[in-house]
């Protein structure tokens, strides 16, 4: 396999896969804090109602209680945030290597033998985002 050929198929490929993954979990984590704390705001203002409006407000109250409940268990198990943060980050280091490597800076500087070592830090960075993904998948089991 080529430089060109590695960079493109293997690089970027991931690049774009983690960019999009972390873009997909910051949105998913901001709209489901974004709507409990709105319906958390919902309860006590619509619990002030409940002795002079109509009785469907005990309903209301309780099904925004329990979408609240309902929305931070989501959350929490499905961890976008930490995920959103991960992502982020293995994609910037991605990033940050093959900047270095096009330009044969930092650890590629004057070495023979640059695209080997970029290959195995590339390689190190995507096992290593693996098996940090791993661990916080199976927190979950614990």
């Amino acid at each position: 396999m080529t430089e060109d050929q590695y960079i493109k198929e293997r690089v970027d490929d991931q690049i774009r896969w983690y960019d999009t993954k972390s873009s997909r979990n910051k949105s998913l984590h901001l709209w489901t804090k974004g709507l409990v704390i709105t319906f958390s705001a919902l309860i006590p203002f619509i619990s002030g109602f409940l002795k002079s409006g109509p009785e469907y407000l005990d309903y209301v109250v309780g099904i925004l209680g329990m979408v609240v409940a309902i929305l931070t268990g989501v959350s929490e198990l499905m961890k976008f945030q930490d995920k959103w943060a991960k992502y982020r980050t293995t994609a910037e280091t991605l990033k940050h290597e093959k900047f270095l490597f096009s330009t044969q800076s930092g650890h590629y500087h004057g070495q023979e033998n640059y695209f080997t070592i970029f290959v195995g830090r590339i390689e190190a960075l995507i096992s290593t985002e693996n098996s940090d993904w791993s661990k916080i998948i199976s927190e979950d089991k614990d």
